[in-house]
């Protein structure tokens, strides 16, 4: 140790530009008269506080009791840590054996030095051992499974006047710096920094107002991260762009760096702070600090969009074929309609039902109405035309798509028909539901009911399709059937359509890529990089053989597909069919602000932003 500090003293390394750290605890055993007065930084830790209270008693009774107390201790009155953790391990023995005497009657006995045969003893001391907690010289002293996990080391800084404490360090919470300026000294970097810059979103930003001088002009996360640090180590510094606005990559033609990288190689600046990746062709030649910001390379593409608005965008939901088919099944139900009707006798009515022999009768269901029902019911509006079922011909149930599962429509068929003939034979008892075929007739003493069993089922097949079917009940018995019905209708009808929409999907919005691999398999979207930036050398240098194939793509691409700004990328990804490989942090600050923009896969890689500084000034 006396060589050491006598080298720094003869090589002269003994001003503020050197910093020391020293794992020894005994730096203040050493003399240090000689470097207090030229700001050398020099740090250590002590594990025996001298200042303690206790720690005095003890050395002062050590020197006045012992007789080799002189020994141990040096001019300076400070013991050694070597004879204090001894000291310490002495007292820590002695506890513990004390306490086993005092719970156990020691038996002494020799033991071989030859045969593994351990003290019988010897366990039991050590149990008391690892539970005695105390104060020694060397601070709190407490043991969990044979180690020690209470103590603490203080933290001590070089000053003009002395070693003084400015922190402390312990197992469980680590550095505590007590004294920040004992670290950071103003009156030592009486200096302005030249600190220079790419203005990038949201890290370095032009203020909005005019008229800005100086280091105002900017604004951003790396500018204020940039004045706390100032703030806290205690300089000036003065912002500045790169001419060339670019970080810096490795032209293997020229065999020469540009950007960032070149002006710190030049010492034309003192750091650069910004969006700058660390990685290891820019450390070969640059230095950094350790990252203050961890991202990764992602994919920005543009939202797809809905196509713009005209008179046919209705039938965009479903293809032109199923449309074609659709105009197919309604002209031939029409039709259908149309000749059924003229061959049923129960769809010809007469047009004066007071005369009881008409000259002749008309059917419902001429041509225009058969169009005209069928348009009603496939638009769910109705058309106030209804075909007639005779009493003798049972009803008939279509057959559906099948969104619901089996067992349901089996419960549904039972309600259907439960609710069928509940409200035919409810009618049958109520008298409301009689009525006079003639009311022009006052002596007819027929009467008949409009709910047949027919018509029952016609009720209810027309509430559960939405449709209706002119029929009302009057009495209140048959009302409250019907509402029953109703409101179990309303429920299957609502989970049908909640059904049907996930079996029928209207519209999906689809991204023609999920990620980079996508990219590399097709042609149709360009894609790029910043130009001279570190996403652009990790697709030149990468070995991975889909980043090998992007790059082939990206370097033989025509028109380029390299940007020279990140904002230039921007726009060209919401022109559309442009993927842009961007850094995920300003990736995210863009995407939250613009909701054009989105997204694509995860991360590529994984690296960090830093501080960068001329090779050995960090």
């Amino acid at each position: 140790m006396h060589h050491f500090l006598r080298g720094i003293l003869q090589l002269q390394m003994n001003d503020y530009k050197y910093h020391y750290l020293f794992t020894t605890f005994d730096i203040e055993t050493f003399d240090l008269e000689d470097f207090k007065y030229n700001f050398v930084n020099m740090t250590a830790f002590r594990i025996v506080d001298a200042e303690d209270v206790g720690v005095r008693e003890i050395l002062k009774d050590m020197e006045r009791f012992q007789p080799v107390g002189h020994s141990i201790l040096n001019k300076s009155r400070i013991i050694q840590a070597e004879p204090a953790l001894m000291y310490d391990s002495v007292h820590v023995f002695a506890v513990g054996l004390q306490t086993l005497e005092q719970s156990h009657t020691l038996r002494l006995s020799n033991v071989s030095c030859d045969e593994e045969l351990p003290w019988d003893g010897g366990l039991s001391l050590i149990n008391y051992i690892n539970s005695v907690e105390l104060k020694g010289l060397t601070g709190p002293i407490e043991f969990k499974e044979g180690r020690r996990i209470q103590f603490k080391l203080d933290l001590l800084k070089l000053k003009q006047h002395a070693l003084v404490k400015v922190g402390e360090w312990s197992p469980n919470t680590g550095v505590n710096i007590t004294d920040r300026s004992a670290f950071f000294d103003p009156g030592t970097m009486n200096v302005t920094l030249i600190v220079i810059t790419i203005p990038e979103t949201p890290y370095v930003m032009h203020r909005a107002q005019e008229n800005l001088t100086g280091n105002s002009r900017y604004e951003g996360f790396c500018i204020d991260l940039l004045r706390e640090i100032a703030s806290m180590v205690g300089f000036e510094y003065r912002i500045e762009l790169v001419p060339d606005g670019k970080y810096g990559v490795y032209d293997l033609d020229t065999g020469e760096w540009n950007g960032i990288v070149r002006q710190l190689m030049d010492k034309k600046a003192d750091l650069a702070v910004g969006s700058m990746t660390i990685n290891y062709a820019r450390e070969s030649v640059i230095d950094f600090t350790k990252p203050f910001m961890n991202l990764g390379i992602s994919i920005l593409f543009k939202v797809p969009t809905d196509k713009e608005s005209t008179f046919f965008t209705f039938m965009d939901p479903l293809g032109l074929e199923i449309w074609m088919l659709v105009m197919a099944a309604f002209s031939v139900a029409c039709f259908t309609l149309f000749a059924l009707a003229r061959f049923s006798p129960y769809e010809w009515r007469n047009p004066r039902p007071w005369l009881p022999r008409p000259d002749y009768l008309v059917n419902q269901f001429s041509l225009a109405n058969s169009f005209w029902f069928i348009t009603g019911t496939l638009l769910r509006q109705g058309s106030g035309v209804n075909p007639k079922v005779p009493t003798s011909q049972p009803t008939r149930l279509f057959s559906f798509m099948n969104p619901l599962a089996v067992d349901i429509w089996l419960y549904v068929l039972a309600a259907y028909v439960l609710v069928s003939m509940t409200m035919f034979v409810v009618a049958r008892f109520s008298p409301y539901e009689w009525h006079n075929p003639h009311p022009c007739d006052v002596d007819n003493h027929l009467v008949e009911n409009q709910f047949s069993l027919a018509n029952s089922f016609w009720f209810t097949i027309g509430t559960l399709m939405q449709q209706g079917s002119d029929l009302n009940p009057k009495a209140t018995s048959t009302r409250i059937v019907g509402g029953i019905w109703w409101f179990f209708t309303l429920i299957i009808i609502s989970s049908y359509t909640a059904n049907l929409a996930a079996f029928l999907t209207v519209e999906r919005m689809i991204t023609p890529i999920e990620n980079a691999e996508d990219l590399a398999g097709q042609t149709e979207i360009s894609y790029g990089t910043l130009e001279s930036g570190s996403t652009m050398t990790f697709f030149r240098d990468s070995m991975i053989e889909t980043y090998k194939k992007m790059w082939r793509f990206m370097e033989n691409k025509k028109p380029s597909v390299f940007v020279s700004t990140y904002e230039e990328g921007i726009q060209r990804v919401l022109k559309g069919d442009y993927a842009f490989l961007m850094e995920s942090t300003m990736l995210d600050y863009i995407v939250q602000r613009d909701c054009n923009l989105t997204q694509i896969g995860g991360l590529l890689d994984s690296k960090g932003y830093g501080i960068a500084t001329p090779m050995g000034e960090s």
